[in-house]
């Protein structure tokens, strides 16, 4: 006992205070290839200005937070490492501080070494060394930077902060970003991704220094593919060094997705690292877990893995598709946990959301709700490698089924509908085949259409023939739903202006439907519809009206009177009516089925809206242009109020405003608003998009009627020699500007080169429209015209002797 007592008070007898300069704890070597980096010097300049103002303020610390694998260890290393040789400092204490006795422990053993404390008592000789590190008047003053590395939790430093003091540093790495945090004066330094260059110069450098080259776009790809993320570039570095690969045999075993992240780590970890890639983000979904309320972090992050990484809407994340499954696999269930697991609400998902974003796990931005979440793509890669194959399936129709629920019956909202339809593209580049098997998920439908009804239509094209080749994959050709994305290519196709490619690939696909569907099957009758649209598009106008009148009887019959199918056929039947000439008709017959579209889908649905249009184009075609206009403004009001200022309606009822005003005895109004109008639809638009085309060959014919056939002329050739421009040679709305062309350029002086044009013109408008279109006549009379004016000037003047 006497000994016992004996040794103890040996233990105890104090250490004498080690001398200045003196280092506490042992700074992690610098990484191989250290990457020099913009953050070094934001952080250098930081700490330096506040020691410009040591005499006015005190300096509470710095707290560099980011997500795992930034390199905020590296970079709060390099600052010490920095300040230690150069003489900045007289202590230095660098604690791994991944739990609140870690942190003790560091400071016991500095208590222990500056002020004379005791390791019998860790908590006091920490709170010893925090006393030590408090200013005094009249003592010696200690220039100190204490690192506290890895925080795990904000809360492990309650009365563990080291206090303010003018020749005092603290910096702090973590991977959260709690309010906490940044409280009493310290500020948060956020630790960000390599820039590309950065990126670049680190994977050349280190690859260079085990005698490897690559070549610099290789390199920048691969970056791009790990996300510029410096933890995952150094290992994939260290992958290809083992390895021997090359970078493009790299790029290849990552692209493959039965490759999990684990596959593409060396054997050995570089620069002392403890974890590969894969789990270096576990210990943080735990915690974000842990968090209130608790066991949805991790269901949350695992939908959001199959997002689109770069933006994902709140309103898909709080849906009830995803709510069901945040209760489904609210992890883990509490001891207590009733039998029946009580309903997660939308604001638990948000705050579910909230943990993962002070885990630096996403970033949560809810002022901006449409692309409120953000993940990176590494951490979406090893959440999706948990998942058992059965797990993926599930979650990747429940994230199908949450994306559905998200989308407005009417997108009003361009912003909204451009991220769900990114959302539906990262989905089916993940999981396709989940959402194929056992039977397509409607949301693939939903967003080919919303592409191409928001005007991005070479886009959707380029989707549906994605959609028809993944039907030959995934489904027998005779399954109707192998039909649908056949029928959408080609209806897309013809909104786009390519109606030489749309009018066969539906005559096909009628014949496949006829004889899988039936005649009168929904389907069948709609590609008849648009078969018929797209041939009067071509020219046929006649051919046109037969058909509709055809489709109207047999959709009478299949549907009834009633139907919004058979209503739309009536409409589009007056439509051609009225493109074949005969205008009066064409309004009478469109007012008699407007309020009959009214009574089926109400006033602000787009058949109604369109019928509108229509009305006001065929009255102004009828003469009066007065009450043309004035339907045009209302109509514009209205579509402005239901789709958005920027929908494709809206756009398009403002391009036929601004013609009607113009044709209306207004050319310079009509000109000046679509000189405004034209550079908001490529900015919205696009510049591929076919409306484009029409409004310059109205601001053309405002122009010329305004009395500027030059500008006339520049607007049409600029047009036609536009490569984005949204409608082939063969197009009737191709041929129209070229025959517009040649009337402003014989208009502004050159009857020979107008005369020129049409000659050229005419032969292909005779194979293409046929020799009755109106556009064919008006280019013959043109034709007449100019070379009657031609021989006037060259006859001499009356009176001359020749």
């Amino acid at each position: 006992m006497n000994a016992e007592q004996l040794t103890i008070v040996q233990q105890r007898t104090p250490r004498e205070p080690a001398a200045w300069p003196h280092q506490v704890g042992i700074i992690p070597p610098r990484a191989q290839s250290f990457q020099h980096r913009a953050e070094v010097d934001h952080l250098r300049a930081v700490v330096e200005d506040s020691g410009t103002t040591v005499l006015r303020q005190v300096s509470a610390g710095r707290v560099l937070a980011g997500m795992g694998g930034v390199g905020k260890t590296q970079l709060a290393a390099d600052y010490a490492r920095t300040a230690w040789t150069d003489n900045s400092l007289d202590v230095l204490v660098w604690v791994t501080a991944g739990s609140r006795s870690a942190v003790v422990t560091g400071y016991a053993q500095a208590g222990v070494e500056l002020c004379r404390a005791s390791l019998e008592d860790p908590e006091q000789a920490a709170q010893t060394f925090l006393a030590w590190l408090t200013p005094k008047a009249g003592a010696k003053s200690c220039r100190w930077l204490i690192v506290l590395d890895d925080v795990g939790d904000p809360d492990d430093l309650r009365g563990m902060w080291p206090p303010a003091s003018p020749r005092g540093r603290t910096l702090v790495t973590t991977r959260r970003r709690d309010a906490s945090l940044a409280g009493d004066g310290r500020r948060l330094f956020k630790v960000g991704l390599f820039t590309e260059a950065e990126a670049v110069s680190y994977l050349t450098t280190s690859l260079a220094t085990h005698g490897r080259s690559e070549p610099a776009h290789q390199l920048a790809a691969l970056a791009a593919d790990l996300g510029h993320l410096p933890l995952a570039l150094s290992q994939a570095a260290a992958y290809l060094a083992d390895s021997g690969e090359s970078v493009a045999d790299y790029r290849r075993l990552f692209a493959d997705r039965t490759t999990t992240l684990a596959d593409t780590a060396p054997d050995r970890l570089p620069d002392d690292q403890a974890l590969p890639l894969a789990a270096s983000w576990s210990l943080s979904i735990d915690r974000a877990d842990a968090l209130r309320p608790t066991g949805l972090a991790r269901p949350m992050l695992h939908l959001c893995a199959l997002l689109d990484a770069n933006g994902i809407p709140q309103g898909v994340l709080t849906s009830q598709a995803a709510l069901a499954h945040l209760t489904a696999h609210r992890s883990p269930p509490g001891q207590n946990s009733p039998a029946e697991p009580v309903p997660v609400s939308a604001p638990d998902a948000v705050r579910a959301l909230r943990a993962l974003h002070r885990l630096h796990l996403v970033n949560h931005a809810p002022d901006t709700p449409h692309l409120a979440v953000r993940v990176h793509q590494l951490i979406q890669r090893a959440t999706l490698d948990t998942l058992t194959p059965d797990q993926h399936l599930s979650l990747a129709r429940t994230a199908a089924d949450a994306l559905t629920a998200a989308w407005p019956e009417k997108e009003r909202d361009l912003a909204l509908a451009q991220s769900l339809q990114a959302n539906v593209t990262s989905l089916n580049d993940i999981a396709e085949r989940a959402l194929w098997r056992p039977e397509v998920h409607p949301v693939l439908f939903r967003a080919g259409t919303s592409l191409g009804e928001s005007g991005q239509l070479s886009t959707a094209i380029t989707y549906w023939q994605n959609m028809v080749s993944a039907a030959v994959r995934y489904l027998d050709p005779e399954h109707p739903d192998a039909l649908t994305p056949r029928h959408r290519l080609a209806h897309f196709q013809g909104l786009a202006g390519d109606v030489g490619t749309a009018v066969p690939t539906l005559e096909r696909l009628l014949l496949d439907q006829q004889r899988i569907l039936g005649p009168n099957h929904p389907d069948t009758l709609t590609t008849r519809y648009d078969l018929a649209r797209w041939r009067g598009a071509a020219g046929d106008v006649r051919g046109t009206i037969t058909a509709f009148e055809e489709l109207l009887n047999d959709r009478t019959r299949a549907l009834g009177p009633e139907h919004i199918d058979t209503l739309d056929t009536r409409h589009d039947l007056a439509y051609w009516r009225g493109r074949g000439g005969d205008s009066v008709r064409a309004v009478a017959e469109l007012k008699e089925v407007l309020p009959l579209l009214i009574q089926a889908v109400g006033p602000d649905d787009s058949y109604p809206l369109t019928a509108r249009n229509n009305i006001a184009f065929f009255t102004g075609e009828t003469g009066d242009r007065g009450a043309a206009v004035t339907m045009y403004e209302e109509l514009l009001e209205d579509c402005s109020r239901v789709f958005g200022a920027d929908h494709t309606e809206t756009l398009a009822t403002a391009i036929m405003l601004a013609f009607c005003r113009g044709k209306a005895g207004d050319p310079t109004t009509g000109a000046s608003e679509l000189e405004q109008l034209i550079p908001h639809m490529l900015r919205v638009l696009g510049p591929d998009h076919p409306d484009l085309s029409f409004a310059r060959r109205f601001l053309a014919e405002c122009q010329g009627a305004a009395g500027d056939p030059a500008s006339a002329v520049t607007t049409l050739e600029e047009s036609l020699l536009d490569p984005h421009r949204g409608y082939g040679p063969d197009h009737p709305h191709t041929l129209g500007s070229r025959r517009d062309l040649a009337h402003w350029r014989g208009t502004a002086g050159d009857p020979t080169a107008a005369a020129s044009e049409l000659e050229l013109l005419i032969p292909h408008m005779l194979r293409v429209l046929g020799p009755d279109h109106p556009d064919t006549l008006q280019a013959r009379q043109d034709l007449v015209r100019w070379h009657t004016e031609m021989e006037g000037a060259a006859q001499p003047p009356s009176g001359t002797r020749s």
